[in-house]
């Protein structure tokens, strides 16, 4: 095990998920494993409760709670598996790095969209568009002017 396991997971600097938060745990699987498969457990299950953790900030657990709502159970706990791989450990890896990438995109501030101006030239490109569009349908008009 790294040494950045072992003292927790590190979702970006100055937040890190104590190992006492994250529970880890590994039950038969389906998939690749052959003769193994149904004595080894290998499937990783990786819980992580968002609304006891002690690490994180009143405003980070409530965009968690918002943001990943319909990932979390009742109890506010994000569950994931992972059982791609025939190993314990590569199995384990996989759903901590997933848990990582959840949380990192759930945490991210999201950018505010500034407004834009049309430039002069896609102004004047719609309106010589625009006039082009009405001349069309202004001699479609079947020999004598109409409007009289």
């Amino acid at each position: 095990m790294a040494p950045q396991e072992r003292r927790g997971l590190e979702i970006r600097p100055g937040l890190i998920l104590p190992e006492e938060e994250l529970s880890l745990s590994f039950t038969h699987a389906g998939g690749p494993g052959g003769q193994n498969v149904n004595k080894v457990a290998t499937r990783a299950t990786l819980r992580f409760c968002v609304a006891d953790s002690r690490v994180l900030s009143e405003a980070d657990r409530s965009r968690l709670m918002e943001r990943l709502k319909s990932r979390l159970t009742r109890t506010g706990e994000i569950v994931l598996h992972a059982s791609s791989h025939r190993e314990q450990h590569r199995n384990g890896r996989e759903a901590r790095a997933r848990l990582v990438k959840i949380l990192v995109a759930a945490l991210a501030e999201k950018k505010t969209r500034r407004s834009t101006r049309p430039t002069r030239g896609s102004r004047e490109r719609r309106l010589a568009e625009k006039r082009r569009r009405a001349e069309k349908k202004r001699l479609r008009g079947g020999g004598e002017a109409r409007g009289d």
